[in-house]
Formats: C-alpha cells, sequence, structure tokens
C-alpha cells in the first residue's frame, strides 16, 4: 500500500477558522509500520477524523458489524464494511490497493466525534447560532498525528488473524 494524502475540504467555504488543522489532510492512507494492515484515515465534514485498520479475507473480524466487534481505541469500534462502493478516492473509506495486494479489505474503525472531541465545524456552529458562551470548551481536538497512533494501537489488536 503507497502512503498518499489527498486534500478536499474547502476549508474557507465551510468557514472553518484557523487551527490545528490547517496544515492537515483530509484523507490520508498508509501501511501500519509494525503490521503491514493499511490503515485510513478520513474527516468527516465536520471537520473530526476516523480511523481505520483493513483486514483480509480469512481474518476473525473480517464481515463482523462494528456493534460486536470490542477492541481498545479512542470512543470505541463505530465502524465495519467493506470499501464504500461509491465517491472518489479522495473522499471514500476505500484504498487502492498495489499489485499483487487484496483489494477485498474489511474496514474497521473508529471516530473522534464524542463527547470532548472538537471540531471546526464546533466553532462556525457556536458563531451560527450566537450562544454567549462556548459549547466546545475543554474539549480536543483529536489531530491526524493522534488519529495514526490510534490505528496503529488498533492494527495491533487486530495483526493475528
Amino acid at each position: 500500500m503507497q502512503t498518499k494524502e489527498y486534500r478536499t475540504i474547502d476549508r474557507a467555504a465551510e468557514r472553518w477558522p484557523s487551527g490545528p488543522w490547517d496544515n492537515e489532510p483530509d484523507k490520508a492512507q498508509w501501511p501500519d509500520a509494525a503490521t503491514g494492515l493499511p490503515c485510513l484515515a478520513v474527516r468527516s465534514r465536520r471537520g473530526n477524523w476516523c480511523g481505520y485498520v483493513g483486514v483480509t479475507e480469512g481474518h476473525r473480524l473480517f464481515g463482523k458489524d462494528s456493534n460486536v466487534i470490542d477492541l481498545d481505541v479512542h470512543g470505541g469500534i463505530t465502524f465495519a464494511d467493506a470499501c464504500a462502493p461509491d465517491g472518489d478516492e479522495a473522499s471514500r473509506i476505500c484504498h487502492t490497493p498495489d499489485p499483487g495486494e487484496p483489494d477485498h479489505v474489511w474496514w474497521i474503525g473508529f471516530d473522534c466525534y464524542h463527547f470532548m472531541d472538537f471540531t471546526p465545524r464546533c466553532v462556525v456552529e457556536e458563531r451560527e447560532r450566537g450562544y454567549p458562551f462556548t459549547i466546545c470548551e475543554g474539549a480536543s481536538y483529536r489531530t491526524l498525528e493522534y488519529v495514526r497512533e490510534q490505528c496503529a494501537h488498533l492494527a495491533q489488536q487486530l495483526k493475528t488473524p
């Protein structure tokens, strides 16, 4: 799997304020260094990251629903499915495998949109609603680096078929 990054969200059009997301892409794919499993980080329209690790047929969790997968990762497992069949490569939950790599991958993932997770859209919504206070105060923005670390932790748990 090749390491790739994509930029797809027009932050000015979305009215995102400046923040730690300014120099981050909107999607990244890479092979996990320790396990070789394919990893994805895909930013939602709200600006939060979602992280995924792919397993192939024969893995004990291939084809399993996210509700029955109990692994230790930020916010718990919130996604398990095959590649999204539509959309473009730059924004969907899928990757382009290198020649000889399996293309039928089951993605197991998590999201960083839980209580105390901050998103760029959070600030925009506060402004739109005219709140005299901040609903985002005390929350943390989960960076791409954080999602990469969580994906590595998830990949370690998934390394055994």
